[in-house]
């Protein structure tokens, strides 16, 4: 009988959210020493960071990823610019980005403005720092993942992403977890955590 193995993974920035790379560019064998059959469930762009699974179970690959379940996923985004209610309420609402060359209206997402965290660590290399221009924070939940949404979407009412992590998948969040940490669970509980915990 197979065993199923299930990673959390803190992604950093500047990583690939796989195991090779024809460039040499860093990837999750740079983290841990994973089994060979494990991948990551959904993905997070070399220069987002945030909350990764890696399993070898295939059931939970097709219930995280199918459109139909609708998983949701929290993102902290930090912006270009003081975003203002109005954006947020254009977020929340749903805004026209662009996928596949195509105009694509976003489902209704939560939305609101943050302070900065306290357990944020900084970023390497760090968000770049412009004096005349402040920056901001907006927590933002979604339960689809179009590629780049988030920073499409931001973009969409005047506010570009600058840093962007990923800090919930349904009931599993970073949780104190630091950059580049990776944390083996049971089945039971990742299960938990994503479904029974979570029901619509």
């Amino acid at each position: 009988m197979k065993k199923y193995k299930y990673y959390l993974i803190y992604k950093p920035f500047g990583m690939l959210p796989q195991f090779s790379d024809n460039e040499g560019r860093p990837t999750l064998k740079d983290l841990y020493d994973f089994p060979k059959d494990v991948y990551s469930v959904g993905r997070l762009d070399m220069d987002s960071e945030g909350l990764l699974i890696l399993t070898n179970d295939k059931s939970l690959n097709h219930k995280l990823l199918h459109p139909s379940f609708k998983h949701d996923r929290e993102y902290l985004v930090q912006v270009d610019g003081d975003i203002t209610e109005e954006a947020i309420m254009q977020l929340a609402k749903g805004v026209v980005i662009s996928v596949n060359k195509k105009k694509h209206n976003t489902l209704p997402a939560k939305a609101r403005k943050k302070q900065e965290p306290n357990w944020l660590e900084e970023r390497n290399p760090p968000v770049r720092f412009r004096k005349s221009i402040p920056t901001s924070f907006v927590s933002l939940s979604l339960i689809e993942g179009k590629n780049r949404q988030v920073r499409k979407m931001t973009a969409s009412v005047g506010f570009p992403t600058l840093r962007l992590i990923r800090t919930r998948i349904e009931g599993i969040t970073l949780n104190g977890m630091k950059i580049g940490e990776v944390k083996e669970v049971n089945r039971n509980l990742i299960y938990k955590l994503l479904f029974e915990n979570n029901k619509k």
